[in-house]
């Protein structure tokens, strides 16, 4: 059988301040990060962006990496997706994906490229 690899790398903006549990070993921050694309619409562009919930987890002694995790910060996320699965108290079940960061770190801002305007085609 194939190995499926199951994993991502996204920058964008961290949304809102990191809510941070925890626990007796360890701690998980949940955060979401704003990311957007341009996409061309007829002559112009336009800017689609969305919110993905993340979430991270490290041992208490390695949380300090969380202090990151503040509102507007520009992030490199890698990681993976992990199913979830559970039946709520009416029995009836429910699942989502989560998006583990495993690691997280500052992203390198790119300068926008200038739009050229298109070379129009021509015979010689």
């Amino acid at each position: 059988m194939k190995k499926i690899e199951n994993n991502f790398v996204v920058t964008g903006f961290v949304g809102k301040d990191a809510e941070i549990r925890h626990f007796t070993t360890a701690s998980v921050a949940r955060f979401p990060l704003a990311i957007s694309r341009q996409e061309k619409n007829g002559e112009g562009t336009n800017r689609v962006s969305a919110l993905m919930n993340m979430e991270a987890w490290r041992k208490n002694e390695n949380t300090g990496s969380f202090d990151q995790l503040t509102k507007g910060t520009l992030l490199t996320v890698e990681g993976y997706f992990k199913p979830e699965e559970w039946a709520d108290q009416g029995g009836v079940k429910h699942n989502r994906i989560v998006m583990v960061a495993v690691k997280f770190y500052p992203a390198v801002e790119k300068e926008e490229a200038p739009t050229e305007p298109k070379k129009k085609k021509g015979k010689k």
